[in-house]
C-alpha cells in the first residue's frame, strides 16, 4: 500500500519498473551523492587546516618574527576578513563557471597562499599569503554547501550537507596534529613546514573534484537538461523523486514543464542580474525572514566565541596552568580529536532528529560550559597557587564546549542556510551567510587578547556566554524546522517570522489531505480494476 500511496499519481506508465523502487529502501544512503558530497566539501579541510595550524604555529613564528599582542591577534584572525572577497565573488563566479570549476579555482588560491605563508620572511610577507589564502578559503566555504545541497535527495540532504563542516574539524585536528609532529624541528624551520604543508591538500583537491558531475541546479540554469536529468537520475533515491527534483528546478528557473530537449533557453535573469534587487532591496516577506535566518545563525555561530577557542586553545591552556608547548599543544590536539568526533556523531543526526531540536540542546550545552569555563579561568587568575581541579575544570569545559558546538551549531548553521534559499538566490544569499560568518569571525578572532587584556579572560567567556543565550532566543522563536522539507518548499514555510508555526501546521494538514486523496483515489481504481 505504501509503494501505491508514494506513486500512485505518476506510475501510470506500464513501462516504470517500481519494484527497483521501493520506498522501505529510502533509508540507505545513495552512494553516488554520497561520494560527490565528500569529494566537494574536502575543499572545507583548507579552512580548518589553516585555523588549527595557525593556533600553534603562531608560537614559534613569534620567535622567528618579532610581532606585538595586537599583530599577534590580527594575523590570526585577519584571514576571516580576507575571506569575504572570496565569499563575495564565489556566488557569481559559481554562476558563471560552475560549482565543479569553482572549487578547482578555490584549492588553487589556497596552494599559492600556503606557499606564500611557508616562504613569509616578514610580518608583511606573511600577512600576503594570508591575504591570498583568505581568498580561497572564502571560495572554499561558500561553494561547497551550495554544491552539496543541489545534489542531496531530500531524505538525506542534512547528512550529506554537514559534510562541509565535518571536514573543517577534521582539518583543524590535521593542522593541530601538524604543529606538535613540526614542533620538533628547529624553531625557524617547524612553523614553515607547519603553513606550507597546507598546500598538499588543495592539490589532492582539485584533482578528486574533477571526477565530480556539475551541479544538477547549475546545468538547468545554463539550459542543459540532458545532463541535469542524468545527474538528478545518479543521485535521487528514485527514478520518480528525479523527475519532482528536476521538474521543481525547471519551474523555478523559469523554464517551461513541456520542454524536456537536452537543450534549452534559459530566460537570462537567471545569471545573476536583478537578484540581489530581489534579496536585498524589495524582499518578498518569506525572502526577508530566510535573509534574517541565514544572516542570523551565521552570526551567532561565530559569535558565541568557537574562534577564540580554537585559535586560542594554547594561550587558554596557559592560563589554566599548562606551561610548557608541548603539553598545551597536546591539549589542543585533545581539542581537535572532540570536535571531530562529536561533528560525525552529528551527521548521523541530522536527518533523525531533526534541526531544530539539536540546534537548540547544542546552544544550551554550549552555555553551559561557557559558564563552567568562565568560573574555572576565573578561579586559576585569582589563585596564588595551582588548583589541579580548577585546572581539570578549564580543560573539561573546553572540550564540553567543542562537543557541543560539533553535535549541533557548528553542522546546522551551514545545513540550514544552505537548504533555505530559492534556487535563484541560494548562491548569493549563502555568500551573504557566509560573509556574515567571517566578519564575525574575523571580529572575534582579532580582538580576543585585547578582549580579556581588558575585561579578564574568564570575563571574555562570560561575555560568549550571553551571546549564545541570546542565539537559543532567537533560533527558538524564528528558525522553523525544515528536515524533510524539499529545497523548492521553503519560501511556502517561511514569511511569518515568529508566527511560523502556525503555518507549518497548515502546509502538513495540507499534505496530509492531499495524500488522503491520493490514497482514495488508489482504492477506486484498484476496485474498478476488480
Amino acid at each position: 500500500m505504501a509503494d501505491g500511496t508514494r506513486y500512485g499519481v505518476s506510475s501510470a506508465p506500464s513501462q516504470l519498473p517500481i519494484p527497483g523502487f521501493d520506498p522501505p529502501r529510502k533509508p540507505k544512503r545513495n552512494k553516488y551523492a554520497l561520494a560527490c558530497s565528500f569529494l566537494a566539501s574536502m575543499t572545507s579541510i583548507l579552512l580548518g587546516y589553516d585555523i588549527g595550524v595557525m593556533s600553534g604555529a603562531i608560537i614559534y613564528i613569534r620567535k622567528t618574527i618579532h610581532m606585538t599582542d595586537v599583530q599577534k591577534e590580527v594575523i590570526m584572525g585577519i584571514l576571516n576578513l580576507y575571506s569575504l572577497l572570496g565569499s563575495a565573488a564565489a556566488g557569481r563566479t559559481s554562476d558563471w563557471i560552475g560549482r565543479r570549476y569553482t572549487i578547482i579555482f578555490a584549492g588553487a588560491i589556497f596552494f599559492a597562499g600556503a606557499l606564500l605563508m611557508g616562504f613569509a620572511t616578514s610580518y608583511a610577507f606573511l600577512m600576503v599569503g594570508r591575504f591570498v589564502a583568505g581568498i580561497g578559503v572564502g571560495y572554499a566555504l561558500m561553494i561547497a554547501p551550495v554544491y552539496t545541497a543541489e545534489v542531496a535527495p531530500a531524505s538525506s540532504r542534512g547528512f550529506l550537507t554537514s559534510f562541509p563542516e565535518v571536514f573543517i574539524n577534521f582539518g583543524i585536528l590535521l593542522g593541530y596534529v601538524s604543529n606538535y609532529a613540526f614542533s620538533k624541528l628547529p624553531t625557524h624551520l617547524g612553523w614553515r613546514f607547519m603553513l606550507g604543508i597546507g598546500a598538499v591538500p588543495s592539490v589532492f583537491i582539485a584533482i578528486a573534484v574533477l571526477a565530480m558531475p556539475e551541479s544538477p541546479r547549475w546545468l538547468v540554469m545554463q539550459g542543459r537538461l540532458g545532463e541535469a536529468r542524468r545527474v538528478l537520475d545518479k543521485t535521487s533515491d528514485s527514478t520518480e523523486e528525479s523527475k519532482l527534483r528536476l521538474a521543481d528546478i525547471k519551474e523555478a528557473a523559469g523554464i517551461p514543464e513541456h520542454c524536456n530537449d537536452d537543450i534549452v533557453a534559459v530566460p537570462k535573469q537567471h545569471h545573476g542580474e536583478g537578484v540581489w534587487r530581489e534579496l536585498l532591496l524589495r524582499p518578498t516577506p518569506a525572502v526577508r525572514h530566510i535573509l534574517m535566518c541565514a544572516v542570523g545563525i551565521h552570526f551567532f555561530q561565530q559569535a558565541s566565541g568557537i574562534d577564540s577557542v580554537v585559535l586560542y586553545s594554547p594561550e587558554i591552556f596557559k592560563r589554566a596552568g599548562i606551561t610548557k608547548d608541548t603539553e598545551q599543544l597536546l591539549a589542543t590536539m585533545a581539542v581537535g580529536f572532540t570536535k571531530t568526533v562529536f561533528i560525525l556523531v552529528a551527521t548521523f543526526l541530522l536527518d533523525k532528529i531533526g534541526r531544530r531540536p539539536l540546534l537548540l540542546s547544542s546552544v544550551a550545552g554550549m552555555i553551559v560550559s561557557l559558564v563552567g569555563l568562565g568560573i574555572g579561568l576565573t578561579i586559576v587568575e585569582h589563585s596564588d597557587h595551582k588548583l589541579v581541579w580548577a585546572v581539570a575544570l578549564c580543560i573539561s569545559t573546553v572540550l564540553s564546549f567543542v562537543a557541543f558546538f560539533s553535535i549541533g551549531m557548528g553542522p546546522i548553521t551551514w545545513v540550514y542556510s544552505s537548504e533555505i534559499f530559492p534556487l535563484k538566490l541560494r548562491a548569493q544569499g549563502c555568500s551573504m551567510g557566509v560573509a556574515m560568518n567571517r566578519v564575525t569571525s574575523g571580529v572575534i578572532s582579532m580582538t580576543f587578547i585585547s578582549l580579556y587584556d581588558a575585561i579578564s579572560i574568564g570575563g571574555a567567556f562570560f561575555l560568549y556566554a550571553g551571546v549564545a543565550v541570546l542565539a537559543w532566543i532567537f533560533f527558538y522563536t524564528f528558525l522553523p524546522e525544515t528536515q524533510g522539507k524539499t529545497l523548492e518548499e521553503m519560501e511556502t514555510l517561511f514569511g511569518t517570522f515568529y508566527k511560523w508555526r502556525s503555518t507549518l501546521r497548515a502546509l502538513n494538514e495540507k499534505k496530509r489531505e492531499a495524500d488522503s486523496q491520493v490514497q482514495m483515489g488508489n482504492t477506486t481504481k484498484e476496485q474498478t480494476q476488480k
